[in-house]
């Protein structure tokens, strides 16, 4: 091969991008009918990117989850992941580039603005009222019920009672419904936090490292939960615990520097040279 033709080669793939990425490229919500993406994908990043001190904490020319998926992603300390969820959720800004949710531009609405619409995070650290009961949690995070005006002046009603009681019976939280969250342990006070999002009923799931600090049974207690989910909602997951990512068996997506390394399933990233190399060799 002469060296114009593989400068030419060269070019082709920088634009093109790496073939795993090649799927998004038609339905571009900037060269298409809202119709065709959004009937595919509830969220989709077009150009996003953002820098922090001339640094880019992120670079994703195009990149979708579609409804009702269980996508996965990993990558090293400082790959983007959480720059990732903070872009999609209105914490954070991007420099440049467009965020586009359930068939809507969601770029420059604020943090509660997009919550409202319907993204739920959950952070790595557990986010739950201590001085609360496990049942108090829930009832605090029913759609409408943030407001402050509405928790002094309005009782449940009997078929949000049912529904807060059915989801703690599905994270094994019935037995717990009246102690104090600061009660619980760390497995269980994620498994509220999970059940607090899932009772908003929001559109997308955002889930950042369930699995972190829990025991061997809290582990599998919690990816069946995620797999339970799954069927009713669709999620995205950030974890570094490779085991619990092979419990959960769903597309996953390997970030590194900013940048989407790789895609596919666990076992093609494990065969993966340029991802054992950035992450699963470390």
């Amino acid at each position: 091969m002469t060296q114009a033709m593989q400068e030419e080669q060269s070019v082709l793939v920088d634009e093109v991008g790496p073939s795993y990425l090649e799927q998004y490229r038609e339905y571009l919500p900037s060269q298409v009918n809202r119709e065709v993406w959004s009937s595919r994908f509830v969220l989709f990043v077009e150009n996003l990117s953002v820098s922090f001190d001339g640094f880019k904490a992120l670079d994703m020319p195009h990149y979708g989850v579609r409804h009702g998926e269980l996508r996965v992603i990993i990558g090293p300390n400082g790959a983007g992941k959480t720059t990732f969820c903070d872009l999609v959720s209105g914490k954070t800004r991007p420099s440049a580039g467009q965020v586009y949710f359930d068939s809507k531009e969601i770029t420059n609405m604020d943090e509660s603005e997009i919550a409202l619409r319907g993204i739920g995070r959950k952070f790595q650290t557990p986010t739950v009222f201590d001085s609360l009961t496990t049942y108090e949690n829930l009832l605090l995070a029913l759609p409408g019920n943030q407001a402050w005006k509405n928790n002094l002046f309005r009782s449940e009603t009997q078929k949000e009672s049912v529904a807060i009681d059915a989801i703690l019976e599905k994270v094994s939280l019935a037995e717990h419904r009246d102690k104090l969250a600061k009660s619980l342990s760390h497995g269980q006070r994620q498994w509220l936090a999970i059940s607090a999002l899932v009772i908003a009923k929001p559109k997308l799931l955002l889930v950042d490292e369930p699995a972190a600090g829990l025991t061997d049974s809290e582990t599998e207690k919690t990816a069946e939960l995620l797999l339970e989910l799954a069927k009713e909602h669709t999620l995205v997951v950030i974890e570094h615990d490779m085991e619990f990512v092979r419990r959960l068996d769903s597309t996953v997506t390997v970030l590194n520097e900013g940048k989407v390394l790789a895609e596919g399933s666990m076992a093609e990233m494990e065969r993966n040279e340029e991802v054992v190399e950035a992450y699963l060799g470390r």
